[in-house]
């Protein structure tokens, strides 16, 4: 088998692919029919994005920590970013591994800190007082994370980023 961190892109992008091309077509069947199970299908598939997005970060989590033999992968791996000097990928990292953990737990420790920097974020945050993303769309899930293709796909070259640069490390790991 090939590296996760050499078929997470890839996957991902193939999965993105395929939804766009359904969300496509249920948008084209919306200009004539408002049909309730037309709209859970937009749905279905924001929510399938926030799936892959957790699930590629989870399944991540996991090789670090066999890889790594540690029991907290990515404090391992912001340990190896920080003594490489690479602050600013560590940094983007922290702020995504809180987005994951905003979208499996919800608010708490990981949303502050978020809400805190949310101006300086590449991806969209609600914040205390928000109820949409985008008023008036009818694929909207309720998120606290924007969970859109962009996120996604950033999800996934950040961990082939941070997997280049463990590599570097320790050449003789697989990520």
């Amino acid at each position: 088998m090939h590296q996760f961190s050499e078929l997470v892109y890839r996957s991902t992008a193939f999965s993105l692919t395929t939804l766009e091309e359904i969300q496509s077509k249920i948008i084209e069947e919306l200009q004539t029919s408002s049909s309730t199970h037309l709209v859970k299908t937009l749905q279905m598939i924001q929510l399938q994005k926030a799936i892959i997005a957790i699930g590629m970060f989870s399944l991540f989590e996991s090789i670090l920590q066999d890889n790594l033999s540690c029991g907290n992968g990515f404090k391992e791996a912001k340990k190896i970013l920080v003594e490489t000097g690479n602050t600013e990928l560590k940094n983007r990292f922290e702020d995504f591994f809180n987005a994951i953990n905003i979208l499996k737990h919800g608010k708490g420790r990981s949303y502050d800190a978020l809400v805190a920097k949310s101006s300086s974020l590449t991806f969209k945050i609600k914040l205390p007082e928000e109820y949409f993303f985008d008023e008036g769309d009818v694929s909207e899930i309720s998120t606290l994370i924007e969970v859109n293709d962009e996120f996604v796909l950033d999800c996934a070259k950040l961990i082939e980023e941070v997997s280049s640069e463990i590599r570097k490390v320790n050449p003789n790991i697989f990520i």
